[in-house]
């Protein structure tokens, strides 16, 4: 009975049916072929309202809420020229901003899209001036803002957690060491390639510069020393943290910069709410499809299955990793977490993996896959920013996918990369 779970949720995604659709229907017509027409659709509703009658998920509203307001407040100029100031001057300078910047901007907004989005319209202007390609510096950005959803706060590390029934703090202060790495690994990638191509530096290295940037970006930069360091000695929950993130944002760009008006705020609260009713109607049906595909074996076929290739949790790590690199492809990061969570949560008890562990490598997996054609969400919005077209940016960001795999698969072998933060502060 596993088979037509399978092939009626791909066929509706073959056919460009929405997540939540998809699942709803999915679960409805495989209900209807088990039980018949006169079944009782309580227990879907039931499922449904479960799965996001959840106080953690009041974080992921405000964390979105929180990234719009930042990019149409000014806060992203304040941060890349906070960024150019440290790393402008070396070889091919502007593409490590962006990797810094990113690394910064990953501190308060959560998101892939967000990152992009903001940072990317300002890195676009600026490398075109100096005279880099242009597919060099879409793909600097598209590989950089996957950073964004691993370093807390993370809107997909919250997700997981929720799925995974693991601790939420927990969960995205594992993020916070291989969020820096995929950084260093991007960054000394485009050193190799500056290098290579004889790409320019910018202006020479002056403190002067810097303080001058700090002092213009310090309430900005503090943003993610408070969320991180309020969540690691207990004075708020990530939920309470998503809160003050949302406030904070305001307040710097309504009353600080004044580059918010009334009427920007509401398009942003309308824009999260529609975003946030997505996320939510694909969780609520995910639940129901979950139940029903646990209810008819298929964790524990996948289990059997991987359990008779091999025992050892590093192939059974691996095997993964390739699993949801071909699924990303496919299907948007944040469904894809809420769908496969409850499948593959078996799989690493079974083989002796971490589910905490486990989720970074999932969530940057899936970050990945924001990269990938045919729907890579993170291509599109580039797409839609630099006006280059879609060929020409998936050509110029698959060599960026070799450093974020390596330090997917680092993470996999070296766990105490993962785990060592959560472990000393929660």
């Amino acid at each position: 009975m596993v088979g037509p779970y399978v092939f009626a949720l791909l066929g509706l995604f073959i056919a460009a049916v929405p997540v939540a659709y998809s699942l709803a229907g999915t679960s409805i017509l495989i209900t209807l072929i088990e039980r018949g027409v006169g079944f009782n659709p309580a227990f879907m509703v039931q499922k449904a309202v479960s799965g996001i009658d959840n106080f953690m998920l009041l974080s992921v509203p405000f964390f979105i809420f929180a990234g719009k307001v930042m990019n149409v407040g000014g806060v992203t100029y304040r941060i890349y020229n906070f960024a150019k100031s440290l790393v402008g001057s070396m070889r091919g300078g502007l593409a490590q901003v962006n990797v810094v910047a990113s690394i910064i901007f990953a501190g308060m907004t959560g998101t892939a899209v967000s990152e992009a989005a903001g940072l990317g319209t300002v890195v676009i202007k600026s490398m075109r001036e100096e005279g880099y390609e242009e597919d060099f510096a879409v793909a600097v950005i598209a590989a950089s803002s996957t950073i964004g959803p691993i370093i807390p706060p993370s809107v997909p590390l919250v997700i997981y957690a929720l799925m995974a029934n693991v601790s939420v703090g927990g969960m995205l202060m594992a993020g916070l060491i291989p969020g820096l790495l995929m950084g260093g690994a991007l960054m000394l990638w485009i050193a190799a390639i500056a290098r290579r191509r004889g790409l320019p530096g910018g202006a020479a290295f002056r403190w002067a510069t810097v303080w001058a940037s700090f002092k213009d970006g310090f309430l900005p930069l503090m943003t993610p020393v408070i969320l991180i360091g309020g969540i690691v000695s207990g004075v708020f929950t990530p939920t309470e943290a998503a809160a003050i993130a949302a406030l904070y944002a305001t307040f710097l760009s309504v009353v600080v910069y004044r580059a918010v008006s009334l009427a920007d705020l509401i398009e942003i609260a309308r824009s999260t709410v529609v975003d946030t009713g997505v996320i939510m109607l694909v969780v609520a049906m995910a639940m129901i499809y979950g139940y029903l595909v646990t209810r008819a074996g298929l964790t524990d076929a996948m289990v059997e299955w991987m359990a008779g290739v091999s025992t050892d949790p590093n192939v059974v790590g691996l095997m993964i990793i390739v699993f949801l690199l071909i699924v990303g492809c496919f299907l948007e990061a944040t469904a894809a977490i809420i769908i496969l969570t409850p499948v593959l949560l078996p799989i690493m008890k079974t083989s002796g993996l971490d589910p905490m562990h486990m989720g970074v490598i999932i969530v940057l997996t899936m970050m990945i896959g924001l990269l990938t054609p045919p729907f890579g969400m993170v291509l599109f919005v580039l797409n839609r920013i630099s006006g280059i077209s879609l060929h020409r940016i998936v050509v110029a960001v698959a060599p960026f996918l070799i450093p974020l795999v390596a330090v997917d698969v680092l993470l996999l072998f070296f766990p105490v990369l993962v785990l060592i933060v959560p472990r000393l502060v929660m």
